[in-house]
């Protein structure tokens, strides 16, 4: 450990030779003992600080400390140095001119600049002036008087060209050499009123040729009134410029002071080390000492362990402390945050499953009452998996409420999932009515496609027989009366069709799509389709046959059931079970709602008549007859075996107790 820091230590004492070697070649221009900089600014002698540093009092630089870094003024005025070479020039900040006019007033600044023992540079400098109605005039003294200036003027704004002083705009003069003083005045044709507001004053400056570059922007408003430009002076002593003090053995200006400080003064304590620099000196001190090293100064010393260093110490341990605390304090106000917040969801989706019928669910869960399949809960992530994370390519169909998804669970059921796009509460009510608040709904998936399909499309795999319409019929009633008598909560369907009756595997119907329309109604209009094998709206026909709801109930009420019924139907129902359907169909049917049976009145008559259908009367052999009847493109002609119309009008005292009028 000791060799590692003596070798840190070597390197350092390596690096410091280095510096003071290329420090010592740069030659010292401040009188010994005097301060040499100012911030930014190299001091060179005849000027100088104060008391016999500079030459006389012209030659005095004001350091201000409060500026940081600090900054140089010539003499006790404010004109800010912002270079002093030994070359006999000096540079230094000077403000800008202006006359401003508005329609009532003129603010007016007549900028000039005395000097004694300096003189403006004629080839660094130039005189400037910029506006759109500006006369500009520098005037002063290089031991006669003198007066130039240059005249701006443009119609607009836009007539004039970024970088040029050509008198658009802008305008520039030459100053004659030695001019040790000068005053900007200004003169306006029309005071401005043809270019307001657009260019409200007029500029005016003496500056270093390369400082300045026009620009259009410059005219408007009022910021340039703050702009400061640099001045190239040129300095000497009593009539000798600088580089002729140079060539003057016995002239002491411009020279390089440099004694060996550490010798003759010795001015470092005991204990430090005197570095001997041009123009001045470095003391150093021990490792492990602290202070400047000097004499005069605070000399070295050890660091003094008194308590005010355990106060220190105190301090920023306790400082630590308070920051570890809070961030102790904000990681504890995060974690109850996240407390609060698992305990809102988890009331909020309690009321929710409340709200929306979750307790029948833990019944219906703990129960297999009525041959009911339990109902299982998945989470959003099961069904995203399920459905490839709801790909594109597994979308079953769309609905006003949601999209249907094909998914396959893990143990290899396949199942219909169903996504909200409601996202406002305003439109959430229609989703909760397909049985939770949650938008994924899951639906054993229906391979046999819809009833109306069934029914419309050919299919002589699947035979449409009758027994298979009543018993879909009873299915479909005995699930909307549920729906209406036996839910907690009624829940209508209001838009019963065929092609919302899904039908599975075995054939069995399965009602879907709760929305707002109606439900008796609608449920007549299914037991139509199935009688007749007819589409809802008719393609053919006269004007009132276009609805073949209007066309099923004048026949019946003209006594022409027959000519709606299918073939299919005809053929394998009995004529009481048909007309007794077709009755029931005609009250769902009836436009006075008051009139129409419940849904509970629905399913138990056509229970009744599944129940009753071995006790029927065997009907005779029928006769060969010619059935007639509409279909979607016309009318066709089949021959077909079934009964007269009157054998149907004679049988409906047969079936009397399912229905309260004859037709």
């Amino acid at each position: 450990m000791g060799s590692i820091r003596s070798l840190v230590l070597m390197q350092l004492m390596i690096l410091l030779n280095v510096i003071l070697t290329v420090k010592a070649s740069t030659p010292s221009v401040a009188k010994p003992g005097c301060r040499s900089h100012c911030g930014d600014v190299i001091i060179p002698y005849p000027f100088g600080t104060g008391g016999d540093c500079n030459i006389t009092e012209q030659f005095l630089i004001t350091c201000n400390t409060s500026f940081i870094p600090n900054k140089a003024f010539l003499g006790n005025g404010n004109l800010e140095v912002i270079n002093i070479s030994t070359d006999g020039q000096l540079r230094i900040l000077c403000d800008t001119g202006y006359d401003c006019y508005n329609t009532s007033n003129r603010n007016l600044l007549f900028h000039g600049l005395r000097l004694l023992e300096f003189s403006i540079n004629n080839n660094k400098n130039k005189f400037t002036a910029i506006g759109c109605d500006t006369s500009a005039v520098v005037q002063g003294f290089y031991g006669k008087r003198y007066a130039t200036g240059c005249l701006s003027f443009c119609n607009n704004i836009t007539d004039v060209s970024n970088g040029s002083c050509s008198g658009i705009g802008c305008c520039q003069t030459s100053i004659p050499k030695d001019v040790r003083s000068y005053k900007i005045s200004f003169g306006s044709y029309a005071n401005h009123t043809n270019v307001l507001p657009e260019n409200p004053c007029s500029y005016a400056f003496v500056a270093e040729v390369d400082s300045y570059t026009f620009s259009a922007s410059d005219l408007r408003g009022f910021e340039f009134q703050s702009r400061r430009f640099p001045i190239t002076l040129d300095w000497n002593i009593g009539n000798t410029s600088c580089n002729e003090a140079n060539m003057d053995v016995n002239n002491f200006a411009c020279k390089e002071y440099n004694i060996n400080e550490c010798e003759s003064l010795s001015p470092c304590n005991g204990t430090a080390r005197c570095t001997n620099l041009p123009g001045t000196y470095n003391c150093s001190c021990p490792v492990g000492y602290e202070g400047d090293g000097k004499k005069s100064g605070t000399g070295c010393s050890l660091p003094d362990k008194d308590p005010s260093s355990k106060t220190s110490l105190t301090v920023v341990a306790l400082g630590i402390c308070l920051a570890a605390g809070f961030l102790l304090f904000l990681a504890g106000v995060w974690w109850l945050y996240r407390k609060l917040e698992k305990r809102r969801n988890i009331k909020r989706k309690q009321e929710h499953f409340k709200r929306n019928g979750g307790l029948l669910l833990e019944k219906k869960l703990s129960s297999k009452e009525g041959g009911v399949e339990n109902i299982k809960f998945f989470t959003s992530k099961e069904l995203q998996t399920a459905t490839d994370h709801y790909n594109e390519n597994r979308i079953l169909g769309r609905g006003g409420q949601g999209v249907v998804y094909k998914g396959m669970l893990h143990d290899g059921r396949i199942v219909a999932v169903k996504k909200s796009k409601i996202v406002d509460q305003v439109h959430l009510d229609p989703f909760i009515n397909e049985i939770t608040e949650v938008p994924l709904l899951v639906y054993e998936f229906i391979p046999n496609g819809t009833l109306s399909q069934l029914i419309h499309d050919q299919n002589e795999e699947y035979p449409r027989s009758w027994d298979m319409r009543l018993r879909i019929a009873a299915e479909v009633s005995n699930a909307i009366s549920y729906l209406h008598s036996s839910a907690s909560v009624p829940i209508y369907h209001r838009d019963i069709k065929s092609s919302n009756i899904l039908l599975d595997e075995k054939f069995r119907a399965k009602s879907s799509q709760f929305t707002e329309k109606s439900d008796v109604y609608s449920f007549g209009v299914v037991l139509v389709e199935l009688l007749t094998a007819q589409k809802p709206v008719l393609t053919s026909g006269s004007l009132e046959q276009k609805s073949l709801i209007s066309y099923f109930i004048s026949s019946v009420d003209q006594n022409h059931l027959l000519d709606t019924l299918d073939p299919q139907v005809f053929k394998d129902g009995q004529k009481e079970e048909l007309v007794a359907v077709a009755y029931l169909a005609k009250r769902c049917l009836n436009l006075d709602g008051k009139d129409r049976p419940t849904m509970k009145e629905v399913a138990m008559e056509l229970e009744r008549i599944r129940v009753l259908q071995g006790f029927f009367p065997t009907q005779p052999k029928p006769a060969e007859v010619v059935v007639t009847k509409p279909t979607e493109i016309g009318y066709f002609t089949s021959s077909s075996k079934g009964f007269y119309k009157d054998s149907i009008i004679t049988s409906v005292s047969d079936v009397h107790p399912l229905m309260s009028d004859t037709f």
